[in-house]
This record gives structure tokens, sequence and C-alpha cells, in this order.
């Protein structure tokens, strides 16, 4: 028996988590990246020393809302907790679900990765809040770490693009209202204003709301050359998309990487973004990862019969991540597991090589830019490479 914060537990039971979206247009996004982490498992054929690793999709959505729900991450987060033989849960794919779930599992020294988390907030000091990201460590020790690059990147890299290749002088920026959408939406108008561009309008929308016609009337008479639109498919950017068309709106539109998923064409139609849609996204698109990105590549297009969507890297690469602590720690010891993440150095992944800083951030910088064309992502450019 091995002995965790005083209760014994299984010598065979080590368990990893997830909890992502899994009901909802989120859920072709989750399922790759799911699926990621299960073949990062398969790769050591379940078991480290001799331990078998068994995993568990969660899901953090409700019917009601149509994505991450509140009160069934932290839910999901205590449940862990609870549990001894859980020593890694990899989550959450939601910022605004990481500020829930991130201080109940700091408190039980429990290990978290995301995959899909990029407001800066959460790590970062001086980038979001005032108590920010301190409140989401009430033990003063990091446990959260992200292996996908932060939005104070990827903003700055849109408000570039906007000015520097689309050429673009006025700028109409929305945003969902949640944490993700308008903390990316606040990066991209700061990088924006200091390029000299013209923000024409910048407010939050109402993600259920059944049309913009109204909205896209104040955006026409405004000038606007380019809308930006922080947020995600699940908070309406099809149903925005459609608008800006129908309502004769000569605008292209730019979104963040909560859109880099087919659940987007599929909502918005492809019509409505051919030529004018372009998304940001940290990191590379799954088919021009190189090295181990490249074989994690194939071998997913082979296991699955389908293309991976954007994240599925992402959640082989927290997989992978998560059973290199467990492997490390040397004790079947959440603090310990912790530790061992910390200092990872110079990790050889299907990302490439990176390791994590003080923060728990990844040292990888590379962002692309996409556009929309025959109802598929086109890298246009590629930064940081």
């Amino acid at each position: 028996m091995f002995l965790l914060a005083g209760l014994s537990i299984r010598a065979d039971a080590i368990r990893i988590v997830s909890s992502l979206p899994r009901t909802g247009s989120a859920n072709g996004q989750t399922t790759s990246m799911v699926n990621g982490i299960k073949m990062a498992i398969a790769e050591i054929n379940g078991q480290i020393a001799g331990h078998t690793i068994t995993y568990e999709d969660w899901d953090d959505a409700s019917p009601e809302r149509g994505q991450w729900d509140p009160a069934i991450e932290a839910a999901n987060a205590q449940r862990a907790v609870k549990d001894p033989s859980i020593f890694a849960y990899i989550g959450t794919y939601n910022s605004g679900a990481a500020k829930i779930s991130m201080p109940i599992l700091n408190q039980a020294h429990l290990l978290m990765v995301s995959p899909a988390n990029t407001y800066p907030g959460l790590t970062k000091p001086g980038t979001g809040e005032a108590n920010e990201p301190a409140v989401y460590r009430p033990t003063g020790v990091i446990n959260y770490f992200r292996v996908v690059p932060a939005d104070d990147i990827q903003g700055e890299v849109a408000a570039h693009f906007a000015s520097e290749f689309l050429g673009v002088k006025k700028v109409f920026i929305l945003h969902d209202r949640e944490l993700y959408g308008k903390g990316v939406a606040d990066v991209f108008k700061r990088v924006a204003g200091k390029l000299g561009l013209t923000i024409v309008g910048h407010e939050g929308i109402d993600p259920k709301a059944a049309n913009y016609r109204s909205l896209v009337t104040k955006i026409r008479s405004s000038g606007a050359e380019l809308v930006y639109f922080g947020g995600t498919t699940q908070t309406n950017a099809g149903q925005l998309s459609k608008d800006l068309v129908a309502g004769g709106a000569k605008v292209k539109i730019m979104m963040p990487d909560g859109c880099r998923e087919s659940a987007l064409i599929e909502s918005a139609g492809k019509d409505n973004l051919e030529g004018r849609a372009y998304v940001t996204f940290g990191g590379l698109p799954p088919s021009e990862l190189t090295g181990k990105g490249q074989e994690f590549y194939k071998a997913y297009k082979e296991k699955f019969n389908a293309e991976p969507e954007a994240y599925a890297v992402y959640g082989y690469e927290a997989g992978k991540v998560a059973l290199t602590g467990i492997q490390h720690a040397g004790k079947l010891d959440r603090a310990a597991v912790c530790v061992a993440v910390a200092g990872i150095q110079d990790f050889d992944g299907a990302l490439g090589k990176w390791s994590f800083d003080a923060n728990g951030d990844t040292s990888l910088k590379v962002m692309v830019v996409e556009q929309i064309k025959n109802g598929q992502f086109v890298p246009v450019k590629i930064v940081g490479q």
C-alpha cells in the first residue's frame, strides 16, 4: 500500500481524469483532445513502474448551457480532490472554468495540466486582475501548468496581422463577456491602439442572442474594415458571422483559437466565412507539425481515420506531461508529482522542444494565422517559428 495525505490507496491504482466540455458544439474539438490523451497513455501500455494507469473522461458542460457549466466544473474539481487515486487533472478547455477549479485543486496539491487555457491572468502577474494569479494559488505553490501559449501572445499577433498583413485602419471589437473572450479582445485592443488602428467600437455581446442584426447595422455605419471577435464557437461566433454577411457588412472577421474548430464552419456556413474569416491559433496546424508532432499526426489519422482537430495534439502533450510527472515523482504523492512537472525542461514532445517557466507556462511562442477557404483552415502566416 502507498500513503497519500493520510489515505491509503491500492498500489496499482493511479488515475488520470480530464474535465472538458463534452456536451454541446465543443464536443468535436474535445473528442479529439480526449483521443490524444488516450494515445499518450497507450504509448506506455497504461503502465508506470508496474502500476496501472486508468483514465476517465469527465464532462464539465451542461445541456442547459450548451457549454461549460461553473457548477459542474466545481463539482468535478471537488470530486477529484476527494479521490486519493487521482494524480492528474487534465483541463480545462475554457479559461473561465479553470478560474473555478484551480484554487480547489491547488489546496490539494493536485496536478492540473491544461491543453487549452489561454487567459494570461491564470499564470502571469500583471496581465489580469490585481489578485491574479495569486488567488488561484492559495497554498503559494504552483500546481497548474499549460502547454499552450497564452493570449497576451495571441492578441498581439492578431493585431499586428490586422495592421500589417490585412492593412486595415478601422476595427470594431466584440467579445462574449467571458474571461477568455474579453481577455483576448482587450489584448487585441491595446496592441491595435499602439499600432495606430482606430477602434470604432468595442462592446460585449449576448452569446445567447438569436441574431445580431442591430449590431451589424452599427458596425456598417462605423466604417469598420475588420470585426475582431473575442469568443468561441459556443458563444455564437457562427451566428455573428452569418449576420455580418446577411446584413451587408463589407468587413473581414478575425477570431481567436476558441473558434478554430470544424464546428465554427458548420454553424456559420462555409460561404459566410469564405475568404473573409481569419483565426489565430497557438502553435502549428496539425498537418504542419514536424518531428514527433508529425508522428502523432500520422498515428492519429491511422487510428481514428479522421483529421485531428487543432487541440488534439495539446491533449496528447498534456497527457505526456502528466505521465512524466507521475513517473519522475519517485513516489505516489500529489505534491511530488507537481514538483516533478515544474522541473520539466527541454521536453522533447510533439510540440517541439520546450520547457515550463516559473509560472507554469510553456516556453513555446509559435502562433499561426489561418484563413478559411473552401471550408478549411489554411495557414497564411506563422509567427515565432
